[in-house]
């Protein structure tokens, strides 16, 4: 499916829910991969605000999102009707801080939107598919989201006393929002309004905007749109609120007395499970043992096990392990290394010591593949028998043939070490050296 925006940029005015302030809103054609912005162009330099549930401020009785100083309260009923209408790309303006409540319902924003033409696009439209259930639970309301590959709501609505329970379930598409969602109006209970006002709240409100619930009774200027208005009305906040996550979602949402605080828990919990999604699976960790499995080592797992770093790292491979107590290595010798600058100039050859170093290496390679090689390092003890047959060069591969002789314990090893460029003999010792814990290394 292609993204979409509207052809022509479109306004409406009207009055505002909670500040009761007079505002005009302006929907504005956006390119495609630009989604949905809200600007302020009462304020200095029209600050920007991208509808996203981590710029959430205000969650009592309406979705007040804030970037630095600039903040939009009420942002639900608009966000609603773009998404139900499957409009991707927008800008709003708006000249005050929340948008016109109007009827209290999303239609006059679909009819505005309907009146802006949308139009596609040519780029397809990025869905989050859910790939694993996702659940939230906040008092006596709880939503879950579960895999599917289409929006679905199921929502439960009711308040205390159980007089107004309804349920409801529908698949969310354009058609379905605009016939079955968009005109369901915002409601509250009687006994409310008193508490919303000493918090600042519904300044605006009137029958015109809202039905009000007293006892068993309903209070409007006009009847019920749908016997189960409430349950549509919560379902069109949950459309809205879930818009904060930033991209359309494919999901079956099962709401038990939802609203505006458990919805921006949801979507939360479906954008870090985005997030996760976007980096990928998680790499597991390498072993820092040598597993009775591995016949071989790269460099990264030499790594794991040894806790030498450059310049001082001497092996390159684990070529093979001979049963438990034998190896073969390699060491490139390569001109890049350091210490030929020294070792000498203009005859370059590898210094004894650090063949020496190479086959102690290989030999603690070995006495650590027998438990946890993290935090531990291998200390030469004694070197015996040392022998230097022939002089190691840039370009020769160093063959490493080790083999433990004597162990007591985890703690102290004797190994028997030769080296060998192309099957001739360079160097040969006998080792002793100790396994200790890094930490106590002085």
């Amino acid at each position: 499916m292609k993204q979409r925006t509207l052809a022509r940029e479109v306004s409406i005015k009207g009055s505002a829910l909670h500040t009761g302030d007079a505002v005009t809103l302006t929907i504005k054609p956006a390119p495609a991969d630009h989604g949905i912005l809200f600007r302020r162009t009462d304020l200095s330099g029209s600050p920007e605000l991208r509808p996203r549930v981590d710029q959430v401020t205000d969650l009592v009785r309406a979705t007040t999102i804030q970037s630095g100083h600039a903040k939009i309260h009420t942002v639900e009923h608009v966000l609603s009707a773009l998404h139900g209408c499957g409009i991707d790309n927008v800008i709003i303006d708006m000249d005050a801080s929340e948008p016109p409540i109007l009827d209290g319902s999303a239609k006059p924003y679909v009819d505005l939107i309907m009146q802006g033409e949308p139009v596609e696009q040519d780029k397809d439209r990025e869905y989050f598919t859910l790939d694993a259930a996702v659940s939230v639970t906040k008092g006596q309301s709880s939503i879950i989201a579960l895999p599917a590959d289409e929006l679905m709501i199921s929502c439960t609505s009711a308040d205390d006393r159980g007089i107004h329970t309804q349920h409801l379930s529908l698949t969310i598409d354009p058609d379905t929002y605009m016939t079955q969602i968009a005109a369901a109006r915002t409601f509250t209970i009687y006994e409310d309004i008193e508490e919303l006002l000493k918090l600042g709240k519904i300044k605006g409100g009137s029958l015109d905007c809202a039905v009000v619930i007293k006892g068993d009774k309903i209070i409007s200027k006009e009847g019920l749109r749908f016997k189960d208005e409430f349950v549509r009305h919560k379902m069109l906040d949950i459309i809205g609120d879930i818009v904060l996550l930033g991209m359309p979602l494919k999901a079956h949402i099962i709401a038990t007395r939802p609203g505006h605080a458990i919805n921006a828990e949801l979507t939360r919990a479906l954008a870090a499970r985005l997030e996760e999604r976007k980096k990928g699976p998680k790499k597991k960790p390498r072993p820092t043992m040598v597993l009775p499995t591995e016949t071989s080592l790269d460099i990264r797992r030499i790594l794991d096990t040894l806790p030498h770093r450059y310049p001082f790292v001497m092996l390159d491979r684990v070529v093979e392990f001979v049963g438990d107590d034998a190896l073969v290595a390699i060491k490139n010798v390569s001109i890049n290394e350091p210490f030929f600058q020294g070792h000498f100039p203009g005859n370059p050859v590898m210094p004894g010591v650090l063949q020496l170093e190479a086959m102690a290496q290989a030999a603690g390679v070995l006495m650590l593949r027998r438990g946890s090689a993290e935090g531990k390092a291998t200390l030469f003890m004694s070197a015996d028998k040392v022998k230097f047959r022939k002089p190691v060069r840039p370009g020769d591969q160093l063959i490493i043939n080790a083999r433990l002789t004597k162990t007591r314990g985890n703690k102290l090893a004797s190994a028997e070490v030769t080296c060998t460029v192309d099957g001739q003999v360079v160097s040969s010792a006998e080792l002793m050296f100790a396994i200790v814990d890094e930490a106590e290394i002085d």
